[in-house]
């Protein structure tokens, strides 16, 4: 495969043009992890912010409240956590991606578990009257 050469002037477009769409595009400048709501949350350059629930991610469900605040941003695409070997991009956790596909089909299915004891609770709920009536 030949070798690309770039002119001097391809090269100084290509970085104007770069520029250009970095100075549009939000980037992240801080992660942090915010006990009170148990998420992480990326605030970006232009003022808004993504959050995340913590525990919902893989590699971080059993993690401590002290492990979970040593997230560091990854560059501007990632979040990881040394202590625990965890790495997510942003695109991925803000597309929904919190872990492996065999991951998060075992978190779907965990609350559409139909164990002996939610069928008991389910007909207890119901012969109280069963869901309260919105008032509105």
């Amino acid at each position: 495969m030949g070798e690309i050469v770039l002119e001097d002037r391809q090269y100084r477009e290509a970085t104007v043009k770069g520029e250009a769409e970095r100075a549009r595009t939000p980037v992240p400048e801080s992660a942090r992890f915010d006990e009170a709501s148990g998420r992480i949350v990326v605030d970006f350059t232009n003022g808004a912010a993504f959050m995340v629930p913590a525990r919902s991610i893989q590699g971080l469900e059993n993690a401590t409240a002290a492990q979970l605040a040593q997230v560091e941003l990854l560059g501007e695409t990632g979040l990881h956590w040394e202590s625990l070997d965890v790495d997510f991009t942003i695109a991925g956790l803000m597309n929904g991606i919190f872990g492996t596909a065999k991951f998060m089909d075992a978190q779907r299915r965990g609350g559409q578990s139909r164990s002996t004891a939610k069928v008991e609770a389910s007909r207890a709920n119901g012969a109280k009257g069963g869901r309260p009536r919105k008032n509105g």
